[in-house]
C-alpha cells in the first residue's frame, strides 16, 4: 500500500495529526479484531472534524468482509479496499480526493503484485516478509480466510527470487515466506510448478541471503521434501509454526481440519527426526461449538505430548458467513476457564523452552536499538528476542551470543 501511494505522490508520516490520508489495514480473523476497527475509526473521526480535507481509508479483510457495512457504521470512511485490490489505490485515492466514497472490493484477474512500483533501492531493516502465496481452500469451518483472501493462489518462482535479490539489495539478510497456507505453495518454476521446498532451496543460494523462515502452515500441506529441507537446509531456521487447533478428533472433525490428533503427533515426531533442535509453535481454539470437557481434555493432553516453546491461544470466535456461525455456542465463562487453563499449560512449557537457552551460544541476527544505553535487540535461529550490550554498527549482522538470562518474553546475553 505504501509502494503503491508513495508511487503517486505520498509520503509516509508517523503522525496522524499531520497525514492527508490514514489507512487502517485490518484483519477479521476473530470479532474482536473487527470491532477494534470501528472503536479506531471513532477516534480518527475528531482528526477529521479539525481537517476537513483528511481521508480515510479501510484495507484488508474487514474491508473485503464488511464493504458498504463500514461506509453505513462510519460516515467518515472515503475508501475501503480489500486485499487483491491495493495496485488501485492511487486511482481510488484520487477520486476520494474529489469527494467520492469508494468501495473495491473484488477479486481482480491481474495479480496485484505485477502492478506496484519497485521504488528506489532504499535500505531495509535486516529482517523482511516476502509473500509467495495468499487464499486458502481448506474451509476450515470457523475460518473466514477463504472468503476475504479467496482460493490458493501462488506467485511464480522467477517473480519470488527476483524480490528476494532485490531485498538482499537493500540490506535484507533473513526473509519470512508468508501465505495463509504457506506450505501449499506451488509457483510456476522454469521446470514445471515448484514446491515450497524446491522454492526454499533455490533461495538458500541467494547469495547474502543468510535465513529463511516461513509461515503460517498447514499439517496437510507439510510434504516429505518439506520435512527433509527442514532437516537439511541450514539457512531454514529451526523454528516452525504449525497449527492443530484442538486435540480431540470429534472437535477436529466438525472444524474441517482433515487431520487427527494422532496423524498430527506422528507428523511432529517425523519433523523433529529430521531437525531435533526444532522450536514448535502452535495455534488453539478453545470453546469451538460442541467441545465438552472431554474435548477440551484432549487438547491439554496433546500439548502435554507434544510440548510447544511458542503457542497462540483464543477462545473461538465466530465469523459471519463460516459452517460454524450460529452453532450452539460453548458458554462464555467455561471458554474463560478452560483458556486459562490451557494458556497455564503452554506458559510453562514457554517458559522451559526459553531457561533451556541459559548458558547456550546462539546465533542472533541483530535489528535494533534496545531501551537501554548501547543494548541492541535481535531474534535467535529460534525466534527468541534477545538483547545484548552491542554497538550500533551490528545491526544487520548475525553474531553469537551466550544466554545469561531468561525472561518472560526475551533472553539477554553476551557477545561471544
Amino acid at each position: 500500500m505504501a509502494a503503491a501511494l508513495g508511487a503517486s505522490g505520498y509520503d509516509a508520516t508517523d503522525r496522524a495529526e499531520e497525514a492527508d490520508m490514514i489507512l487502517l489495514n485490518t484483519c477479521h480473523i476473530r470479532e474482536k479484531a473487527a470491532e477494534k476497527v470501528y472503536s479506531e475509526l471513532g477516534r480518527l473521526k475528531a482528526l477529521k472534524l479539525d481537517n476537513p480535507d483528511l481521508r480515510i481509508g479501510v484495507a484488508g479483510c474487514v474491508a473485503q468482509a464488511e464493504g458498504n457495512e463500514i461506509m453505513r457504521r462510519q460516515p467518515a470512511v472515503d475508501l475501503v479496499v480489500g486485499p487483491q485490490a491495493y495496485h488501485r489505490l492511487p486511482e481510488m485515492a484520487r477520486r476520494a480526493a474529489a469527494g467520492d466514497r469508494v468501495i473495491d472490493t473484488e477479486f481482480p484477474a491481474e495479480d496485484k503484485f505485477d502492478h506496484l512500483p519497485r521504488g528506489p533501492k532504499m535500505r531495509r531493516a535486516p529482517a523482511a516478509f516476502l509473500t509467495v502465496q495468499e487464499g486458502c481452500d481448506k474451509f476450515c469451518a470457523f475460518c473466514v480466510v477463504p472468503y476475504t483472501r479467496g482460493a490458493e493462489v501462488s506467485r511464480p518462482a522467477s517473480r519470488i527470487l527476483a524480490e528476494a535479490r532485490d531485498l538482499v539489495e537493500r540490506g535484507v539478510v533473513e526473509i519470512t515466506l508468508l501465505g495463509q497456507n504457506v506450505n501449499a505453495y506451488h509457483g510456476a518454476g522454469p521446470d514445471g510448478d515448484w514446491s515450497l521446498a524446491r522454492l526454499i532451496r533455490e533461495l538458500a543460494r541467494v547469495d547474502g541471503l543468510e535465513r529463511i523462515r516461513f509461515t503460517t502452515s498447514h499439517p496437510g500441506d507439510m510434504a516429505d521434501d518439506l520435512i527433509e529441507a527442514i532437516g537439511s537446509e541450514a539457512r531454514l531456521m529451526p523454528y516452525l509454526h504449525l497449527p492443530v487447533q484442538s486435540g480431540s478428533d470429534r472437535i477436529l472433525a466438525a472444524m474441517n481440519r482433515k487431520h487427527t490428533a494422532e496423524s498430527y503427533i506422528r507428523l511432529i515426531e517425523r519433523i523433529r527426526a529430521a531437525r531435533p533442535d526444532l522450536m514448535l509453535s502452535g495455534d488453539f481454539i478453545v470453546g469451538f461449538p460442541g467441545e465438552t470437557e472431554a474435548d477440551f481434555a484432549d487438547t491439554m493432553a496433546l500439548v502435554d505430548e507434544v510440548v510447544y516453546g511458542q503457542a497462540y491461544s483464543f477462545k473461538y470466535s465466530p465469523r459471519p458467513g463460516t459452517p460454524a456461525a450460529g452453532k450452539d455456542p460453548v458458554p462464555d465463562v467455561d471458554k474463560s476457564d478452560r483458556l486459562a487453563r490451557l494458556q497455564a499449560l503452554l506458559g510453562v512449557q514457554q517458559r522451559a523452552a526459553q531457561d533451556a537457552m541459559v548458558g547456550r551460544v546462539v546465533q542472533v541476527l541483530f535489528e535494533r536499538a534496545g531501551r537501554r544505553e548501547g543494548q541492541l535487540v535481535g531474534k535467535s535461529e529460534y525466534l527468541h528476542a534477545v538483547h545484548a550490550i552491542c554497538d550500533v554498527s551490528s545491526i544487520g549482522r548475525i553474531l553469537p551470543v551466550r544466554i545469561t538470562e531468561s525472561a518472560p518474553n526475551s533472553l539477554a546475553g553476551v557477545l561471544v
